[in-house]
Order: structure tokens, then C-alpha cells, then sequence
């Protein structure tokens, strides 16, 4: 049966990329897409399979004074009454919601016009705005085991189905790891979002002058920077004789992971889905001053996994991160296992596992009953 599926996202691509690849598996299975999001979305959602792509206003709680407080409700609101104009004429089946502000408005529509609906949440740790959400929807599918006051308080409607990742990635998932071998070239990627990418290009200048010449000879550098800093991280890379490719964003990440031998880049749920499925070794940084500490958790779970090496920002200064880097370098075989290790961790049918739940809610069925298909399929295989 066709159904029509109103998707939900803030416009990032922590929010858009999981909502992007449930969009394709849904439109693989027949049914209609329709998105929801900010105006962000040009950023990033270019490719989106959505039959039509509409944008609601929307606000972060930000400040805390009068003014910003009533400028924040007065968006929310109008994003409230637009959401709910849409949902009276495309009728969906359900809404799925994928975190962030813009989120609010449609989700919380959907609940006022009794629509099922399925909130992800991609990190281990519940934002705010799905914490806000979660009571009202039908089910709410995680990405990682939850930490925090929401892990009791939804259990019941929570269903563990992970972090869908982009058909990119399944594709470079078929890249198996190549250990680096002594005196060949050692492939570095680097990214981050846009504070990310500021803080790895200043740290990653310092560092390269702290490596010794032969391990600095061995280095291809391919590093994510913003580009105001460019210049300055090309300049370390000429003096220092590493060869380096710099840019502000590289529409082919997931490919690029795949050929990397280690990747240093911040821990958003994303990342981490997508270094898990692909398979590749690497040092986490989580974003510092966060809140909930979503990073600092989702970079826990691949630790835990021994798929990955987190590190504060404030721990890893120039000397350390090159330490590090040298340790690693001459060590491929802790690479290999921290690939192995991070592959064993993934969770490439996320994607089919989500859609099952969204088509599930969509014909509103109790969640017992896709809790005991699930169980017999597994018994059967």
C-alpha cells in the first residue's frame, strides 16, 4: 500500500543526512516523501528525495531574555500554524521527525491533528527539543542505548533501530581496510563542522611541526577547513614538505573515509554511524561546552567498541596529537583491529530497520506487535 510520509528535520547534516537516507529506502518501497525543514536546507538537502520540499519557521532556544523569548515563541508559532495548514493538505499517513527546532512545529501538529508519528534520535543522549517531543509521538527510534532521564521515561515506545546512513556510505562500506605498512604513505582525514574545522585547522598546523621529518613524510593529508583557513594550514603543509588536499567541503566524504587509514573529526551521530559502517579507526574529539554531552557519549560507544580513541579539545594540544599520530602510525596493527572493531559496530540496516518501524506506525499497529515479528524473524534466521 502507498502511503504518504511528511519527514522532519532541522537543516544540518546531522539531521538531514539520516532523513535523506530513510526518504530513499521509503521511496524504494513506493511510498510518497514530502520534507519539512529550515531555510539550512539549501546547505545540504539539494539531493533529497523528496517529492516536494517545504521550508517552516522555526527558532532555537537561544536567549533567555524577554525579547529573544517572544521573538523565539512568536517563530515557533507561525511555524505551528504552518505545519499545521500542511499536514491538513497532504494528509501523511505519519510524520517522522529527525531532531532539531524545526522539528517542533510539524511534529507537534502531527500530535494536535492525530497523526502517528516517529521521532529518531540520533544521539545518545536526547536533545532538547526531542525531549520536549518524545512524550507525544507514537514511537521514538534510537540511534544508541540512551543515557539520561529518557531512557526510562520512553522505553516503552522506544525501539532501538540505529543511525540510517546515505546509500554513499553503504557503498564505501565495500572498501575493505588497508593496514598502512612501514615507509609508505599514511592517509590523515580531518573534518569537522564549521567550529570543528577551525579548531582542527589550528591544532593540525601546530602539529605537523611537532612530528619528526620521517613521519612527516610519510603523511597525505586531506583535512576539511574553513576558508578563511586554508591559507594558513597550506602554508604549514608547504614548508613542512606534507603533501596535503585542503577544501571547505568535499561533496564525497563517505569515499573519502573509506580511503583513509585514520580519520580525527568530531563525534556527531552522523560520524560516528558513518565510521562505524564504513569501518575506519579513529581519534574523536567531541564538540566541548555541549550541553548534554551528546558527542562526548556517542564517542563513548565506539570507544567501547575499541573502534575509536576519544580525546577532550582541551587535552589535545599540537604535542599530544602528534604523539598520537606517531604511536598510531607505527602501530598498524591496533589500526587494523580498531577497524575491525568499528565495522563490528555498525549498523548497516538501520536505514530497512527504521522504514519497518515508520510503515509499522503508519498503519497504526501496537509496537508489541513489531517487537514479536522481529523476534520470530530473528529466530528464523
Amino acid at each position: 500500500m502507498t502511503r504518504t510520509f511528511l519527514l522532519t528535520a532541522g537543516g544540518t547534516g546531522g539531521h538531514l543526512f539520516p532523513a535523506q537516507a530513510l526518504a530513499g529506502e521509503l521511496v524504494r518501497r513506493g511510498h510518497v516523501v514530502e520534507l519539512a525543514t529550515d531555510h539550512r536546507v539549501s546547505d545540504y538537502g539539494s539531493d533529497f528525495p523528496a517529492r516536494a520540499v517545504h521550508v517552516v519557521s522555526s527558532a532555537t532556544l537561544g536567549g533567555r531574555s524577554p525579547v529573544a523569548l517572544v521573538r523565539t515563541a512568536w517563530k515557533l508559532g507561525k511555524g505551528l500554524l504552518q505545519a499545521r495548514a500542511l499536514i491538513r493538505r497532504l494528509r501523511p499517513d505519519a510524520v517522522v521527525g529527525f531532531g532539531g527546532y524545526p522539528t517542533f512545529p510539524p511534529m507537534f501538529a502531527a500530535f494536535l491533528a492525530g497523526v502517528p508519528s516517529v521521532l529518531h534520535e540520533a544521539n545518545a543522549v536526547m536533545g532538547r527539543a526531542n525531549r520536549m517531543l518524545a512524550g507525544r509521538a507514537s514511537a521514538v527510534a534510537t540511534s544508541f542505548p540512551l543515557v539520561g532521564e529518557a531512557a526510562g521515561e520512553h522505553a516503552a515506545k522506544s525501539v532501538r533501530t540505529g543511525n540510517p546512513v546515505r546509500e554513499a556510505v553503504i557503498a564505501a562500506s565495500g572498501t575493505p581496510y588497508s593496514a598502512p605498512r612501514a615507509g609508505e604513505p599514511f592517509d590523515l582525514l580531518v573534518f569537522g563542522g564549521s567550529q570543528g574545522a577551525r579548531y582542527f585547522s589550528q591544532v593540525m598546523a601546530g602539529a605537523l611541526e611537532c612530528l619528526a621529518p620521517e613521519t612527516r613524510a610519510r603523511l597525505a593529508l586531506v583535512q576539511q577547513c574553513r576558508a578563511e583557513d586554508i591559507d594558513t594550514v597550506r602554508s604549514a603543509c608547504d614548508r613542512l614538505g606534507v603533501t596535503a588536499e585542503l577544501a571547505p567541503f568535499f561533496s564525497d566524504m563517505p569515499a573519502r573515509i573509506a580511503g583513509a587509514h585514520l580519520v580525527l573529526c568530531r563525534s556527531g551521530a552522523s560520524s560516528v554511524s558513518e565510521l562505524a559502517v564504513i569501518g575506519r579507526p579513529s581519534v574523536l574529539v567531541p564538540l566541548p561546552h555541549a550541553l548534554d554531552n551528546d558527542q562526548g557519549r556517542n564517542a563513548e560507544v565506539l570507544a567501547r567498541a575499541g573502534g575509536a580513541w576519544p580525546v577532550n579539545q582541551a587535552e589535545l594540544s599540537p604535542e599530544r596529537l602528534a604523539a598520537l599520530l606517531t604511536e598510531l602510525m607505527d602501530t598498524p596493527e591496533r589500526l587494523a583491529q580498531a577497524a575491525e572493531a568499528a565495522r563490528a559496530a555498525g549498523r548497516p540496516d538501520a536505514v530497512s530497520l527504521l522504514a519497518d518501524l515508520v510503515e509499522h506506525v503508519a498503519a497504526r499497529t501496537p509496537l508489541d506487535a513489531l517487537a514479536a515479528r522481529e523476534t520470530q524473524n530473528g529466530d528464523a534466521s
